[in-house]
């Protein structure tokens, strides 16, 4: 009797077929939109002409460089670190009341508000209306919050209200007039200070303190992918390059491990009191538009539309501030397309012409309408757009009034008191510092774990990429940043 060999499910046949079981089939999706019905059929069938290099469609995907541009990475050996920013070195009272013809009292002033105005200065006195009157302190009553006093002789007018001044007042010192042969105040008897006492006024400062966070990442692959030979050939920013995937996946990850140091440096925000956070354990950092909001000045739909007016707005704040001369712009495209139209039609002039005097006189140069910098008054500005504000899987995807469009810098150092140095420092008024020692430094940690590529450090058959950073970001005279946001 003759025997039919059967070799599992295959039945031997002298006719040369394509069946669904002896062919490599790929993902059939089926006939329509352009496929044909026997797509999957082709692996067999046909050779694919494959490209084996990625179409890199999003181009430089990265976000990190901002704070490359602006600032440092200093080390640091503690939880939280401190700076003292110093005060301005003359004081204005605000929100004072008028009692009588010429007293001015401290009533309803603030905690810490105290009078240091001494007899024999000479102040300004002015109101809410624009009305405004000089005056000499005859009497001044030192003490805490809503007890000072002064009495204050107007040069002009016979009473404070007779000069026009009504409602609350605003009084700040602009000299001193003493008779001749006279002696400075400074009696400083008694309880506080006595009503012809002369008060010095002592240096302040205000602290500010922020949380270095500990940031991880870690990309995991088992040891039988490692050698996986894939279609596409991979390369990396490092260098690397070949069919093994596992390449590609590995580069990636520390990339956007940068990104995070960066964003998170960026988009951080300490733990409020009643926060879920905050319950949980984790007290947060704060990060630059945390940090401009609370302490820094804060510009709402910027236009072009307006012209010259609101960015001439922002510098006359800027001159009641730190009046940096040097400032960066990183703006978003609508917000630099915006400064470009600015810039552009003062350019032109008023009358709707063609000027090139921004331009150094050159018709081919004024074609070029994106400024990259330009001064105003005694500002000068260099803008730059900023990737993280366009990219859509960030900030680019976001509007209305919470969404950010841009944030000046000032450019340059300040001083700042350092409490371990006991001394003034100066330092970047945007910088980064890392927890580092000499047993152990956590800027940027990295390391394999497992049994795979080079690590034997367990029993696990994979490979562990590690990645590790403990950092903040130091924003100091945040009353010199500009955040731009939308309406």
């Amino acid at each position: 009797m003759a025997l039919t060999p059967q070799f599992g499910s295959l039945v031997p046949s002298q006719t040369q077929q394509l069946l669904a079981t002896n062919y490599l089939q790929w993902t059939n999706n089926g006939a329509g939109a352009g496929i044909p019905a026997n797509f999957a059929d082709f692996a067999q069938q046909y050779l694919p002409e494959i490209y084996e290099q990625e179409v890199e469609r999003y181009g430089n995907r990265t976000l990190s460089g901002f704070l490359r541009m602006v600032g440092a990475e200093l080390p640091m050996t503690s939880d939280q670190v401190i700076w003292s920013e110093q005060n301005r070195l003359h004081i204005a009272y605000d929100g004072l009341t008028l009692a009588g013809a010429n007293v001015i009292n401290w009533t309803g002033t603030a905690a810490g508000v105290v009078n240091v105005i001494s007899p024999g200065a000479t102040v300004v006195v002015m109101d809410d209306f624009g009305n405004e009157v000089k005056c000499y302190v005859s009497a001044s009553t030192p003490g805490a919050a809503g007890v000072g006093t002064i009495t204050a002789l107007p040069y002009t007018a016979a009473t404070i209200a007779a000069a026009g001044l009504v409602g609350l007042v605003k009084v700040f010192v602009y000299g001193s007039e003493y008779a001749k042969g006279s002696t400075t105040p400074n009696n400083t008897s008694g309880a506080g200070v006595a009503a012809n006492g002369y008060v010095s006024v002592t240096p302040s400062f205000t602290q500010f303190s922020n949380n270095p966070l500990i940031i991880r990442n870690k990309y995991v692959i088992n040891g039988s992918d490692t050698a996986q030979i894939g279609w596409v050939e991979v390369s990396t920013e490092d260098g690397t390059g070949g069919y093994l995937w596992y390449l590609k996946a590995e580069s990636e990850t520390r990339l956007r491990f940068e990104d995070y140091l960066e964003m998170m440096c960026v988009e951080g925000e300490i733990a409020a009191a009643a926060s879920g956070a905050l319950g949980n354990g984790q007290i947060g950092s704060q990060g630059l538009f945390a940090a401009v909001q609370a302490r820094g000045n804060v510009q709402v739909g910027f236009s072009a539309a307006a012209g010259i007016s609101d960015f001439d707005d922002i510098l006359r704040n800027l001159d009641t501030q730190g009046a940096i001369e040097e400032n960066m712009l990183f703006l978003d495209r609508q917000t630099a397309l915006d400064f470009d139209d600015m810039l552009a039609a003062i350019s032109s002039g008023s009358s709707g012409g063609t000027a090139y005097g921004l331009f150094e006189n050159s018709e081919e140069m004024a074609l070029n309408l994106g400024f990259s910098g330009f001064r105003r008054g005694s500002y000068d500005f260099y803008k730059t757009d900023w990737k993280y504000l366009n990219d859509a899987s960030t900030r680019g995807a976001m509007t209305g009034p919470n969404s950010i469009e841009g944030v000046l810098v000032p450019a340059g150092t300040t001083t700042v008191y350092d409490q371990i140095l006991g001394t003034n420092i100066r330092r970047p008024f945007l910088h980064v510092r890392y927890r580092a020692s000499q047993s152990d430094d956590r800027r940027m940690k990295s390391w394999l774990t497992g049994s795979v590529g080079g690590a034997f450090t367990s029993d696990l058959d994979a490979m562990e990429v590690n990645f590790l950073s403990e950092r903040c970001l130091v924003t100091q005279a945040a009353n010199n940043f500009v955040l731009f946001k939308g309406v």
